[in-house]
């Protein structure tokens, strides 16, 4: 369900824009929508993610450059700019206190050996990496409607067959908390 709602926004962009066929319209949605998105985290359980957080600053000013500049290449950047800086916050966290990232948000979950958890953080650097350089690619070499297409299910789909991959990669090696 999370992970539903942390899609919501870009459900709502991808809605306005198959029912308008206006990139300029679906982003000027897209910005209250993540407004919203926030608002409600903030309000049901007061506080929100920094990625959602990051996400929404960018949505604020790419999507409002967008708007005011009527032109797209200001948002196709977002998702790229997103998933890179994510890869830079992952991988600093490798060099920055005991414990990285995904060690931070899982550790008290399951336990796991140091170089298990380093070997998880830095597929999520290069899942980062690699997610925001196919968008790259799809926003810049295919038709605006096939990015649309790609930022919502392309996205997806790259996110749900990493995690389950990561699942697998963590099966042999977890060890739940009692």
């Amino acid at each position: 369900m999370k992970l539903l709602f942390d899609f919501l926004p870009i459900v709502v962009f991808f809605v306005v824009y198959k029912m308008t066929e206006n990139i300029i319209l679906a982003t000027a949605v897209l910005i209250p929508a993540s407004i919203l998105q926030v608002g409600y985290n903030w309000f049901r359980h007061k506080t929100v993610e920094k990625m959602h957080l990051v996400s929404l600053a960018l949505v604020i000013l790419l999507g409002g450059a967008t708007v005011l500049f009527k032109n797209s290449e200001f948002i196709k950047w977002k998702p790229t700019i997103v998933n890179w800086l994510f890869a830079l916050a992952f991988l600093g966290s490798q060099f920055i206190g005991d414990k990285n990232i995904i060690q931070r948000i899982m550790g008290d979950k399951i336990d796991l050996p140091f170089k298990v958890w380093r070997t998880l953080n830095l597929a999520w650097v290069g899942f980062f990496i690699l997610s925001g350089a196919v968008n790259i690619y799809v926003a810049f070499s295919f038709s605006e409607d096939i990015w649309v297409d790609f930022k919502l299910f392309g996205l997806l789909g790259m996110t749900v067959v990493f995690i389950i991959l990561q699942g697998i990669y963590l099966s042999s090696h977890m060890k739940n908390k009692e």
